[in-house]
């Protein structure tokens, strides 16, 4: 198992803080990831989240993105960084 943390900076403030129940119900729906929060830190979006196969947290990234996509209103150009992974 294992527990991926990754941030996004590049959210509008505007809607960071309100959506972060959204992204997290977004992950009800792959239920591959497990114990998923988001927070907004002030600054960016953080997302931690379980799982048994992304040992190198690439999926979650790539699911991370979908979800706030899927969540934001407005663009913007953010960037998804890995903050750490570790073995459970």
């Amino acid at each position: 198992m294992y527990r991926i943390v990754l941030a996004c900076q590049g959210v509008p403030s505007n809607e960071g803080a309100s959506r972060t129940t959204n992204i997290s119900n977004e992950f009800a729906n792959r239920p591959s990831h497990k114990n998923v929060k988001c927070h907004w830190d002030g600054t960016q979006l953080i997302l931690q989240a379980d799982n048994d196969f992304d040992s190198n947290g690439q999926t979650l990234v790539d699911e991370f993105s979908d979800a706030i996509s899927a969540c934001i209103d407005s663009g913007f150009d953010g960037d998804i960084q890995i903050l750490s992974v570790t073995s459970l």
